[in-house]
């Protein structure tokens, strides 16, 4: 799994990890794209968690300053998955560089204008009674075992993936995210894993997108990254 060639003209990847996870989600994807010859970096969302609302400005800030420290002239593809998608619009029209690409992999969508709200009021209920201290538990606390286990590779990936998560406030969810106009006048993919984000590939579709499934969980990037990374590649080949 190699790129044919590496010249200031491949885009760099900028994998974003949902601020309710961390960026080890990442990791075994990032690890491949180095091996393939990609620039690849993993913004380090966590201290969104302490960041007071509006939210969405420090998620742009960190990826705008972690993209400044590419070279020059690389273009970039911005890769978000989970409900890091609702943030591409802000991180591409704040973006040092110039932005080649987007793709979504098993993501929310942002709306195709205006804001977006982060959870839906039925998804709120679900959560409110869960905060304790002002904060809400890790997000693989909020579902039973029998869910969260298959979603990793093992116990140990498990383990350590599960230990760095945030404990987010409520009001993280509460929030709206701007959608900027124009944001998505490049080329834009989906990358599905599986429900309940198929109705978010559907979406992708009628937006005139690139969508491709790797069927498996929701983090299935820890399960088989050599596939996924394949997908990734293959969505971005021509982007430049």
């Amino acid at each position: 799994m190699r790129l044919q060639h590496s010249d200031p003209m491949d885009p760099a990847f900028v994998l974003v990890h949902s601020p309710s996870v961390g960026p080890l989600t990442w990791a075994p994807i990032k690890s491949r794209l180095d091996d393939a010859g990609a620039v690849t970096i993993v913004p380090t969302l966590l201290a969104v968690a302490d960041a007071g609302p509006p939210y969405w400005e420090k998620v742009s800030e960190i990826t705008r300053d972690a993209i400044d420290e590419l070279p020059a002239d690389r273009p970039v593809v911005i890769v978000a998955h989970s409900n890091a998608g609702l943030f591409v619009p802000v991180i591409v029209v704040s973006a040092p560089r110039r932005v080649a690409g987007c793709i979504f992999v098993d993501a929310a969508l942002p709306s195709p204008s205006g804001s977006t709200p982060v959870a839906t009021p039925e998804f709120l209920e679900f959560l409110r009674p869960k905060v304790t201290g002002g904060r809400l538990p890790q997000w693989t606390a909020w579902w039973d075992d029998a869910d969260i286990a298959p979603m990793f590779p093992n116990a140990e990936v498990r383990t350590v993936v599960s230990a760095e998560q945030p404990r987010l406030p409520l009001s993280y969810y509460e929030e709206l995210v701007p959608v900027p106009a124009g944001w998505d006048s490049r080329p834009c993919g989906y990358l599905l894993f599986g429900p309940p984000y198929d109705a978010m590939a559907r979406d992708a579709a009628q937006r005139g997108w690139t969508v491709a499934e790797n069927a498996g969980l929701h983090l299935h990037q820890l399960v088989d990254p050599d596939a996924v990374t394949r997908s990734i590649l293959a969505m971005s080949v021509t982007w430049r």
